[in-house]
C-alpha cells in the first residue's frame, strides 16, 4: 500500500504540483513583498469564487503597481476596484477593495508592512499566528489557512500545514488524512507543493479519477 500511495503522490505532484503563489507569478521568498502578495492572494482565494479568477485578480493588482502594503493603502478605493475588475473579480470587488485598503493600513501601522514581524510576534506559536493573521480585514480562518499553506515553503516551522481542503483531496485519492503520514509518504516533496496539488484534487473531481487511472495503468 505504501508504494502505491507514493506512486499516487508522485503522479499527482508531477501533474498538479504548482503552488497557487507560483501560478499567480509570485516568487515566494521570506521577504516583505512576496509575503504580502501571498497574503493578498489568500484573501482573494478565500472568497466563494473560482481560483483562476482570484489568481487573475492578484496578477492584475500587481500589474497596477499595488505590490506592497504602502502602495495598496495609498491607492484610491476606485483604483483597487478597477484593478480587481480587470482580473475578473467583479462579484466582490467593492467589498474587497475596502478590505485590501484597511488591511494594508493595519499591516503598515502595526508591523511596518512586514509579515515577518507578525511571525516574530507569534514566536513559533501557530495558534497565535493564525489569530494574528485573522486580524487582517478579509482574512478569516479559511484565508489564514490558505496563506499558511503557501507560506510553509519559506516558514518551515508552520509545516506541515494541511488544512481541511487539503485533507479532503487526500481522502479522494485514498491517501491518509494525517499530515504527518502524508509527509512521510511524500518523501522529499515540499509540503506546500503537495498541499496545492491536494487542494486541486478537492476542487476538481476529475483530478482524482485521472491520477488514480494513471496509477493503476
Amino acid at each position: 500500500m505504501g508504494a502505491e500511495q507514493q506512486q499516487v503522490i508522485e503522479r499527482l505532484v508531477a501533474a498538479y504540483g504548482t503552488t497557487y503563489a507560483e501560478e499567480a507569478g509570485i516568487r515566494l521568498r521570506n521577504t516583505p513583498q512576496p509575503l504580502y502578495r501571498t497574503l493578498v492572494l489568500a484573501c482573494l482565494l478565500s472568497a466563494r469564487i473560482r481560483s483562476s479568477t482570484a489568481i487573475a485578480a492578484a496578477r492584475a493588482l500587481y500589474d497596477a503597481g499595488l505590490r506592497d502594503p504602502r502602495r495598496m493603502a495609498a491607492a484610491t478605493w476606485q483604483e483597487r476596484v478597477d484593478a480587481l475588475g480587470r482580473g475578473g473579480y467583479r462579484r466582490y470587488d467593492e467589498r474587497t477593495s475596502t478590505q485590501l485598503g484597511d488591511g494594508a493600513e493595519l499591516l503598515t501601522e502595526r508591523w511596518n508592512g512586514d509579515l515577518r514581524r507578525m511571525r516574530d510576534e507569534a514566536d513559533g506559536d501557530m495558534s497565535r499566528l493564525r489569530t494574528l493573521l485573522q486580524e487582517v480585514p478579509g482574512l478569516g480562518p479559511v484565508g489564514a489557512d490558505i496563506f499558511l499553506r503557501e507560506a510553509q515553503l519559506v516558514w518551515p516551522e508552520t509545516a506541515p500545514c494541511f488544512d481541511a481542503k487539503t485533507l479532503e483531496g487526500a481522502r479522494r485519492l485514498g491517501l491518509p488524512d494525517s499530515p504527518d503520514r502524508l509527509v512521510k509518504i511524500a518523501g522529499d516533496t515540499e509540503p506546500a507543493v503537495l498541499a496545492a496539488a491536494l487542494v486541486r484534487t478537492a476542487l476538481d473531481k476529475t483530478v482524482a479519477r485521472e491520477i488514480l487511472d494513471d496509477a493503476s495503468s
